[in-house]
């Protein structure tokens, strides 16, 4: 999987960069190192399956420890801001994949499930679930890393651009239905750590397009064709 740097979109929205890491991922390229240089490195350590050591990279780039830690808050703030840059990246190509789709809760309910399956091909995620669960799920699906918070809002952007189109009415607040289809896709991308379920990643559009549509006896039909095909 290429490198993905997180885009400035959604860091452009805090009002205060948290890090040096945040301020750099807004600002963009510098001639000097920068904490863009050290997100980076770590990003390809990550993607070719490496342990993330913040003091290693430091000494890689001829910087201090303190230095590096000052630019990214944590060890925990860098490995966040990794995730989010791949799973932001799987999103962005999903809906892009699906962009001739259509309208309403099937394009949401498409976009949502080829976002899934993509995460879930990336081995160096599944990797990195396997060697620390406890931090993976805490970081990628809690407020203690940004990835979940920001999923929520590109969700929220997904379904503003389909009301915009007439093609999708709300029966929740946006909010509320964003924070509720990252959860239910978290539940098919992480189902056999959390509770050791087997599901089928098929169901994860249905179940999304249900939530959005209500039309349960529809939805409903779909799910029978598609057991018997």
């Amino acid at each position: 999987m290429p490198a993905a740097r997180p885009p400035p979109a959604l860091t452009a929205r805090r009002k205060k960069p948290a890090t040096r890491l945040q301020q750099a991922l807004d600002q963009g390229a510098s001639p000097r190192v920068t904490p863009l240089d050290l997100f980076e490195l770590a990003q390809r350590r990550w993607l070719q399956g490496e342990r993330v050591d913040v003091g290693a990279l430091a000494a890689e780039l001829g910087i201090g420890r303190a230095t590096a830690f000052r630019w990214v808050g944590s060890r925990d703030g860098l490995l966040g801001e990794i995730l989010w840059a791949q799973c932001d990246a799987q999103m962005r190509r999903a809906a892009a994949a699906h962009q001739g789709y259509g309208h309403g809760p099937a394009r949401v309910g498409a976009i949502c499930a080829h976002g899934v399956r993509a995460i879930l091909r990336s081995a160096p995620l599944r990797q990195f679930l396997r060697e620390d669960q406890e931090q993976a799920l805490r970081l990628l699906t809690s407020k203690q890393g940004p990835v979940q918070a920001r999923a929520i809002a590109r969700v929220r952007e997904l379904l503003d651009a389909e009301v915009a189109h007439g093609a999708l009415t709300l029966a929740l607040p946006a909010n509320t239905l964003a924070y509720l289809i990252v959860r239910v896709c978290e539940s098919f991308l992480y189902a056999d750590i959390i509770s050791d379920q087997r599901v089928d990643l098929g169901d994860a559009a249905l179940a999304v397009e249900l939530l959005l549509s209500g039309r349960v006896a529809a939805t409903a039909g779909r799910v029978a064709r598609k057991r018997r095909g």
